[in-house]
Formats: C-alpha cells, structure tokens, sequence
C-alpha cells in the first residue's frame, strides 16, 4: 500500500516509520527541509519538501497512485483542505489528525474515513489511569459503548486455575463480558484463549465489556490499586 502522509512533524514521522516497518511504501509532505531531510535519512521514505496543499506538490509526490493519505497537519484547517484535496483525486482512505472538535463535521461532510482526535485519546488515558489504577491499559470502542480492559490476574484470585468456559459460566461473571485475550507472561505472545484455557497467577487477561461493568469487573478479579503496586513491582517490565 502507497501511503502519503501531510505532515513530518513526531506524529507523521513515528507513523511513517511503523508503516513503513509494516511493509508499506511511505511518503511524507512538509515545508521543513530538515524534517525531509530527517525523513529520507534517519527512516527511509520518501520526502516532498513544500505544502501538503498544494496540487504541484501533491502531483509530485503521487497521489494519484496513493492508496490511503494522512492529513497529520499541525493546523486543523489545513488537514481539512488536504483531506478535500485527495477526495478530489478519488483517495478513498483518509485519516485526519484533529486537534480541535469544532472541525468534527467539517471533516466528516469533507468525507474523512477516521478521524483521530489526539487530544481526545490522550486526556482519556489519562483519566482513566487516574479512575481506574488496577487496569493496566483501556480501549474505547463505538463511542464508549464497548470496553476493552487489559487486566492482570492475581496470584490470590478467583479465576486462577480455572477454564475460560468454567469463568464464563459463573453467575457473578458480568453479564456480557468476554475474555478474548490472554497472555500467560509479560513476555509470552498474546493468545486468543478457548474454553479449556486456564488462567495462571501474574497473567494478563483482554476482557471486552460493557462501560457501566467496568468497576464490576475490577472487583470480581479482586483487584485493587495495591495489587496493581505489587505486580509492578515484582515485574519490571510493567
């Protein structure tokens, strides 16, 4: 896949250089000569010096052979002239950077395939580190409609040496709930789990759930702030 991202600055340079680990073929625009330069040299894409909004320049860098574009833009306006622009050239994969929610409609009637707003996913993180210490990671899905929590198992935990069927089966398991997730170590690769598979001490589990069972969850594994603070600190790569 030939993607073009508008912008060079952390974020259009970190996502080039994932794509670009992920076998894509990456462009990046930006006016600043040292971040192409930066581009080309240290991550090994392409870089277009000039505006991301310019036809000449867009024309240069191939949009018309770019199968997805990413406006990642310092300025919410310019994103959305970028994101008109590769709709003109029949992009159909757009992703935008918004920095401000008042632009939410314009990019949704410019036709935006997923808007990001960094703002929105980094002050989520943060409170819910803040009202939730004993998840070690949490993914809003559908507007806050689903949850998914990455959770770790303690050793004096309920759920330890039983079967996901044997969980799943338990009345005071929230209703609705599901483990789709389960690592055995830090270090172990993640696996998809099935019925039979027991859950062992200092393991992480992935639950998917509801918002409003998230705290019901949290109790139902035991878990509380203190035994988040002893898995952190017998594990140092947590």
């Amino acid at each position: 896949m030939y993607v073009l991202i508008g912008g060079a600055g952390m974020m259009g340079l970190r996502l080039a250089q994932q794509l670009l680990e992920l076998g894509h073929t990456v462009a990046v625009i930006d006016k600043d000569p040292l971040a192409c330069r930066f581009a080309r040299e240290q991550i090994g894409v392409m870089a277009f010096e000039g505006s991301a909004v310019s036809t000449a320049v867009l024309l240069e860098a191939g949009i018309r052979q770019a199968n997805a574009v990413v406006a990642a833009l310092r300025d919410d306006a310019l994103n959305l002239a970028l994101i008109t622009l590769s709709k003109s050239y029949g992009i159909a994969h757009t992703v935008v950077r918004m920095l401000d929610r008042e632009f939410l409609d314009a990019y949704r009637l410019a036709g935006a395939s997923h808007i990001i707003s960094t703002i929105d996913l980094a002050v989520a993180t943060m409170a819910n580190a803040i009202e939730y210490p004993e998840v070690e990671s949490m993914m809003h899905f559908e507007q806050g409609q689903v949850e998914v929590l990455k959770l770790p198992v303690p050793n004096d935990c309920y759920v330890v040496d039983r079967t996901v069927a044997q969980i799943a089966q338990d009345p005071d398991f929230p209703t609705g709930s599901l483990i789709i997730g389960y690592q055995s170590h830090s270090c172990s690769n993640l696996e998809i789990p099935n019925g039979q598979t027991v859950l062992k001490a200092g393991s992480t589990i992935l639950v998917v759930t509801r918002p409003e069972l998230v705290r019901p969850m949290i109790k139902y594994l035991g878990l509380t702030a203190s035994h988040r603070s002893e898995t952190e600190a017998s594990d140092p790569n947590l």
